[in-house]
């Protein structure tokens, strides 16, 4: 009798090191600090210092990730997945056709909608450090800015954020999309780190996640807004309109 041997593969066996461990802990805390502060605003003002510190959360986290899109591991840089309109729009053709190629790090639409919520959540962020709610509450570097100004700001707080959900909508529909009819598991990969291997063509897999650097620049980060909400002048409430 002939015994035919197979040799059988582990599925962890053919995973690599996509997303390094700085990104992974970005994507959970800015999806809490975002959270969180529609929460607190929906508490009401008694919940507004909260509001604020998740404001602050994202400011720094945003920022964080701009600067590691130049300086950190090779798939989290923006030049090795933000492409042009040209190989945009074929990536979109191809989806719609069931054709798309397969990707190590962020697809040429992901790429857009990763960069469209960082600029969306940074604005939303800063305004809100000059905005007030003409009553009792006013952001930390409101006395920069006149009163009419300080309005408009807080009137683009608060329309951003609607589209900035939105946003996070499709996000979340695009993740599901993947699941449901390419069994690609993304949200499994953002808390993993690693992808199979048939996602990288040419693309290298990373080595190391430079978390060193990471925490250098989220101290640093944190050490300047803390510096400049500190010395900010004191911002002062209209009386007349209580």
């Amino acid at each position: 009798m002939t015994i035919d041997k197979q040799i059988l593969v582990s599925p962890k066996d053919d995973l690599h090191l996509v997303w390094d461990l700085p990104v992974r802990l970005f994507h959970s805390l800015l999806v809490l600090s975002v959270v969180g502060a529609f929460v607190t605003n929906k508490l009401g003002v008694s919940y507004f210092k909260y509001h604020v510190w998740c404001g602050y959360a994202v400011i720094v986290l945003v920022s964080f990730r701009i600067i590691w899109g130049v300086v950190g591991t090779h798939h989290a840089k923006f030049w090795n997945f933000i492409r042009g309109p040209v190989t945009t729009l074929r990536y979109l053709w191809q989806l719609v056709r069931g054709q798309e190629q397969s990707y190590a790090g962020h697809n040429p639409l992901g790429a857009v909608m990763v960069v469209a919520l960082l600029l969306a959540l940074a604005v939303q962020a800063v305004s809100g450090l000059f905005g007030n709610d003409e009553i009792f509450n006013v952001g930390p570097l409101t006395g920069y800015v006149s009163a009419d100004f300080s309005l408009q700001l807080t009137s683009l707080h608060r329309k951003l954020f609607l589209g900035i959900g939105a946003a996070v909508g499709l996000h979340v529909l695009a993740v599901l999309a993947h699941l449901v009819f390419k069994r690609e598991r993304l949200l499994r990969a953002m808390v993993t780190g690693r992808k199979p291997s048939h996602h990288f063509g040419d693309a290298e897999p990373i080595h190391s996640s430079r978390t060193w650097l990471a925490g250098v620049l989220v101290v640093a980060l944190s050490l300047v807004l803390a510096w400049v909400i500190g010395h900010a002048p004191q911002a002062v409430v209209d009386i007349t309109l209580l």
